[in-house]
């Protein structure tokens, strides 16, 4: 797992680099169209970081016959793999909650401010719609917080 953990940050590291490359100015002048070879490069980066995200996933779970073999030799110190699961799943509700409540903001306020410079009187009904796109993000949250509870 450790390997596909220092894959991921290989790959994260090169968009970073790539991304402060293309945006220079002298890089920007030769390329024909940088939209498209940062989109390409995006792509290629955001593909192989889930794929990489899968493999140590998968890696996690343990084979059928050496949980068998090692749960019947474990002792009440051990960690179960249900444990490490159960982090995994508080952490990606709280996450996954959080990005579309952020999308989810960053759409309605927009489309509140447009609003609102039209008519003004609307503030108070585009902030409900603001405070429902974040309530998202605290059911995640909530939900978060039952998962650990439970573990």
């Amino acid at each position: 797992m450790s390997i596909s953990v220092a894959l991921m940050t290989v790959v994260i590291v090169t968009t970073i680099v790539l991304g402060i490359i293309l945006t220079s100015k002298r890089v920007t002048k030769k390329i024909l169209s940088p939209v498209k070879v940062g989109k390409g490069i995006l792509g290629v980066n955001m593909g192989s970081v889930i794929t990489l995200s899968l493999i140590a996933l998968l890696s996690m779970i343990p084979d059928g016959r050496a949980l068998a073999a090692t749960t019947a030799a474990a002792t009440s110190t051990t960690v179960s793999s249900g444990v490490g699961l159960g982090l995994l799943g508080a952490g990606l509700s709280t996450g996954l909650a959080s990005i579309g409540a952020g999308i989810g903001v960053g759409i309605a306020g927009a489309a509140g401010i447009g609003a609102i410079s039209e008519k003004p009187e609307m503030l108070g009904r585009t902030l409900i719609y603001v405070g429902l796109a974040e309530g998202v993000a605290i059911y995640g949250l909530i939900i978060s917080i039952m998962i650990l509870g439970r573990i």
